[in-house]
């Protein structure tokens, strides 16, 4: 067994007889059987350790009747299968009687993967890429709102302090609870690459390293967790919102992207070329809530379909960096988004950009929301509205080729 101390154990790749001498080495009682619904939001059933076999050999049996996208009551059992990779201690929880949490995939009783485990259909995805030769990387920009509560403990407007982008103490005030979040991803086996205060009132910004596009997808969802929690925790409300005030930045979750070829082929047009011809089809995943079409084209949000170097007008932006940090931002999407869906799509589409050759457009070097109307026009727009998304993705050839109909059918309909 491992002997590594606590709070680094879990960077390491367990093994089954490793997990079950782990459990029984540091005090667990509870294991989290972690996974998400269609949307993203992230469920679990707790199992005893002396389930732990039971689980590996066979999964955890769930009525998934009523989480959404996961089928009705005609065919609502499922099992949860936990990725041993995954393993991970919950740092609030009490260190005598630990709880720890594995992601897991979702089965029918069958073995057949469920059609809304968006997590297993990445991993698909990400294998599929390997076998044609392309290694993709992601890292995630993510924003959030710090409330006040109210006297009965609901969350209110009033942001947490009136700082500004990248203040310090004392105007910034959640300069302590980015700290706490930070190590508490540490603990976890994350490493956060930067934070700081945002733009708007009570905003924040935390980054992650680059990582593979499972491991990406999962720290996304696990910091949604701890960002809730440590929030609560110091009483206040964590708000990832798209658009929290109406009058204030709206909150994004930029994904950090890079491809490398076997052959070693800069194919960083090919991708880039290939998510902006896609990019109107995806926004329906991408920017999934109504709020979303309020942060669009307002504070630095993107409108139009576009790219260039470092300027923050567009909807690709590549950063200015050297040697590994080399890399395309792009900059719609929001926090309200599945994370395995959005990276799904993203390397579909890039890869469909590199394989077909497609032109990458001449960059735009111009600040787009300050351009006259008639630069504008050149330019095709994001969907405007819900509706004009949900219509490009049940109209495309792409997105019905990439994802099931359940999927598509649960975020068009």
């Amino acid at each position: 067994m491992k002997t590594e101390s606590y709070g680094k154990a879990e960077q390491m790749k367990y093994t089954k007889d490793e997990i079950a001498e782990y459990v029984a080495e540091r005090d667990v009682k509870f294991i989290r059987m972690a996974f998400c619904d269609i949307y993203g939001k992230q469920k679990n059933i707790s199992i005893m350790p002396t389930e732990l076999d039971r689980a590996f050999a066979d999964g955890i049996a769930v009525d998934a009747s009523a989480i959404p996208g996961f089928g009705g009551a005609v065919r609502s059992d499922l099992f949860l299968h936990p990725d041993t990779s995954t393993l991970s201690v919950l740092p609030w929880r009490p260190e005598h009687g630990r709880v720890i949490r594995m992601f897991c995939s979702a089965t029918h009783p069958d073995g057949t993967p469920a059609v809304a485990d968006a997590r297993s259909l990445l991993m698909r995805t990400v294998k599929e890429a390997e076998d044609q030769g392309f290694a993709f990387s992601f890292g995630t920009e993510i924003e959030f709102y710090l409330f006040r509560l109210d006297d009965a403990g609901e969350p209110t407007k009033i942001p947490y302090d009136m700082a500004g982008y990248m203040d310090i103490a004392p105007d910034d005030k959640g300069e302590n609870v980015r700290r706490e979040i930070c190590l508490t991803l540490e603990q976890m086996g994350i490493t956060p690459e930067s934070s700081h205060h945002e733009e708007g009132p009570g905003q924040n910004e935390i980054d992650f390293r680059y990582a593979d596009p499972v491991t990406a997808a999962d720290n996304a969802v696990t910091f949604r967790a701890v960002v809730n929690t440590v929030a609560a925790r110091s009483g206040l409300h964590a708000d990832f919102s798209p658009k929290p005030l109406s009058d204030k930045a709206g909150n994004g979750m930029h994904i950090n992207l890079s491809v490398k070829t076997q052959d070693g082929a800069d194919a960083t047009n090919g991708m880039i070329a290939g998510i902006l011809a896609h990019i109107s089809e995806m926004t329906a995943f991408l920017n999934p809530s109504e709020d979303s079409y309020k942060r669009l084209g307002n504070h630095k949000a993107p409108k139009y379909i576009s790219y260039s170097s470092e300027n923050r007008s567009q909807l690709i932006r590549i950063p200015a960096a050297s040697g590994e940090f080399c890399r395309a931002e792009l900059r719609s999407p929001d926090p309200t988004c599945n994370p395995y869906l959005a990276l799904t799509l993203l390397i579909r589409a890039a890869m469909d950009g590199i394989l077909r050759k497609l032109p990458l457009p001449a960059p735009a070097e111009i600040n787009l929301f300050e351009a006259p109307a008639e630069t504008l026009a050149a330019f095709r727009a994001l969907p405007k509205t819900p509706a004009q998304a949900r219509k490009a993705a049940r109209e495309s050839e792409f997105i019905s080729s990439v994802l099931p109909q359940e999927i598509i059918d649960a975020y068009t309909e």
